[in-house]
């Protein structure tokens, strides 16, 4: 059962998210270096796409994270640092991009084909036939069905 629990332990410590910062990366300043893991955890990678820069061992990855730093060693605010960034890469290395008119799409384009697939199913539906009547049973139907039900109706 130890052997077990120690397995187990051993793949929990391996599932652990890695963070790509390298050690010369890392600010002096724990504060600083706190903000600027606050701020690189919110921005994407432009080469992984799916990761924060803070997640992506990529080399522009690692320049953003420099970026970031270097911002915040002169004295910029997080929104400052966040802002500059957006206005060099655009609103797609946000990783929760804003609601505005660049990024409308992305936020409908879910519900837009939501309601295209129920458009479908619902005119798909009527356009079906309904179940089919049922013909009454002629008299020979009827006997034989008796005989097999084993009943005698008149």
């Amino acid at each position: 059962m130890r052997r077990i629990a120690a397995i187990l332990a051993f793949a929990l410590a391996l599932s652990a998210p890695v963070h790509a910062v390298q050690p010369d990366e890392v600010l002096k300043d724990p504060a600083l270096e706190k903000r600027a893991r606050e701020i690189s955890s919110g921005l994407r990678c432009l080469v992984c796409q799916n990761q924060s820069i803070d997640d992506s061992n990529a080399p522009l990855a690692r320049d953003l994270r420099v970026l970031v730093r270097e911002r915040l060693v002169a004295g910029d605010s997080d929104r400052a640092v966040t802002d500059f960034v957006v206005q060099r890469y655009g609103d797609f290395v946000l990783l929760k991009p804003p609601f505005n008119a660049h990024t409308a799409i992305l936020w409908g384009a879910p519900f837009l084909i939501l309601a295209a697939g129920a458009l479908f199913v619902w005119r798909r539906g009527r356009s079906l036939p309904g179940p089919a009547a049922a013909a009454a049973l002629t008299d020979e139907e009827r006997r034989r069905l008796e005989a097999l039900l084993g009943e005698d109706r008149p």
